[in-house]
């Protein structure tokens, strides 16, 4: 039996522990479908495939003798290059990282899913220390959308997108600090998890903003996206965020019915600057789970404003003896970003702070009558490559730096969200289901409700 790139994490698993296929065929496909397609969909930067080999060979003979393997036994899966894997420089994206020295350790995350039995094949391109949203890397050149490589994968988690949409693994790893796993599930056709700020272990992973950073996981499928959180979940004493001791394993639980739920539209912020296929896209799956009440969201475009400040300022701190000696070999547009951050006064930065606190309140309030929020993932589906503005209602807008208009807002208070993709022709497009805080099975509930109903699917790659 061989893999092909719509076989499902959960058909591979199942298949490797009932002996039907081994991990070793499962890791040669997916190492197969690399060497074939990434030529064109640039989505890796490091392929690990002799450790990959390795790890097949020890869960063949744990099945072999008959042992136990894990929820994720042989399925390969690859990570954002800002995650540590041992034996490689952890490059965040960057040039200047790549000098350094190679990791002794895996991240956290890449620990939790080889101990459930997957195998990492390799690394991914990413934008340059996560502050992108194009998935355009000026050092390592862009990766590429699988359904029209002329379009971006969107950032900064664009590899990511990129190599689970394109079919070559079922899962990948990526982080979101303001929309960096939502943004490419939408431009790229595909489910991505950000779960609430502090779920997830970020340890050994190249921070970006360390008070909105958040690591979650890709796939083609609601079931394969709860199986590689449920095996990554669990507090992390090398990660002072993550400590939060009830576990919540959700693939008992998608399955449930949402009809208990109480489901609404955002509004407000979220229905302004969205192209009419956003609009189309969080219609059909409002109608879908009967969603007609609209809640408007207070202050959202604040709170977006806020998050710029926030990112801007803590991303600056972080890079300030980097942008001193080798400012020369930064991404120019993301150093001129750092370099104005280190400029923000202090005082907007203890306003931003400070309003952020009141926001997470307001927030708090509206999830007292309401389960679940609906918001477009994105403005509109992928734009070009090398596009620097869109035309929204005659108005001409910054690509770049509206793409996280509606992701912003919601990780700005960390809120667990499932980014969903609808199969929009002749693009597909994403849209958020949002939860309180720690209540990701329910996005999950929601998310797996509208896979099964046809509205939310990943299409098959095309284009390459």
């Amino acid at each position: 039996m061989t893999t092909k790139p719509e076989m499902t994490a959960a058909d591979i698993a199942k298949a490797v522990a009932g002996r039907k296929m081994t991990a070793r065929d499962a890791t040669e496909a997916a190492l197969a479908r690399i060497k074939q397609h990434d030529g064109i969909l640039n989505s890796f930067t490091d392929v690990t495939a002799d450790r990959a080999r390795g790890k097949a060979r020890a869960i063949d003979a744990d099945v072999a003798a008959g042992k136990e393997v894990g929820p994720l036994a042989g399925v390969p899966f690859a990570v954002k290059n800002l995650f540590d894997v041992a034996g490689l420089p952890t490059r965040a994206g960057s040039k200047i990282n790549r000098d350094l020295a190679p990791v002794k350790r895996d991240a956290t995350l890449i620990e939790r899913l080889e101990a459930a039995g997957a195998v990492l094949v390799g690394a991914l391109n990413m934008g340059e220390y996560a502050y992108d949203f194009t998935g355009e890397n000026v050092h390592d050149g862009p990766s590429r959308n699988p359904h029209d490589t002329t379009r971006m994968t969107g950032g900064s988690s664009g590899g990511s997108g990129s190599a689970v949409g394109g079919g070559l693994v079922p899962i990948a790893l990526g982080s979101d600090t303001n929309g960096s796993i939502r943004v490419p599930s939408s431009f790229c056709g595909i489910f991505g998890l950000k779960p609430t700020y502090g779920r997830l272990s970020r340890a050994r992973s190249f921070p970006f903003v360390a008070s909105l950073d958040h690591l979650g996981p890709f796939a083609r499928s609601v079931t394969d996206l709860a199986l590689a959180y449920d095996a990554m979940q669990g507090p992390d004493a090398d990660d002072a965020a993550c400590t939060k001791r009830d576990l919540e394993p959700t693939l008992p639980l998608i399955a449930n019915p949402v009809s208990d739920l109480r489901i609404a539209v955002a509004g407000g912020h979220f229905q302004k600057n969205v192209f009419p296929e956003a609009v189309e896209a969080v219609s059909r799956v409002a109608k879908a789970l009967g969603a007609t009440k609209v809640v408007d969201v207070p202050e959202a475009s604040r709170a977006r404003a806020a998050a710029y400040v926030i990112t801007t300022t803590e991303g600056a701190s972080l890079h300030l003896d980097r942008l001193r000696k080798r400012p020369n070999d930064f991404d120019p547009a993301v150093r001129d970003r750092l370099i104005a951050g280190a400029m923000v006064p202090a005082l907007l930065v203890d306003r931003a702070q400070k309003f952020r606190r009141w926001y997470r309140a307001q927030l708090a309030e509206i999830f007292k009558s309401v389960d679940v929020l609906i918001a477009p993932a994105t403005p509109c589906t992928a734009p070009k490559l090398g596009q620097v503005m869109f035309n929204l209602d005659g108005v001409e807008l910054p690509v770049r730096a509206n793409i996280g208009i509606h992701t912003q807002p919601i990780s700005f208070i960390g809120l667990p969200v499932v980014a969903v993709p609808v199969p929009l022709e002749p693009l597909p497009i994403g849209v958020q289901i949002i939860a309180a805080p720690w209540r990701e099975a329910v996005a999950l509930r929601v998310a797996y409700a509208l896979e099964k109903m046809g509205v939310a699917a990943a299409p098959a790659p095309r284009g390459f």
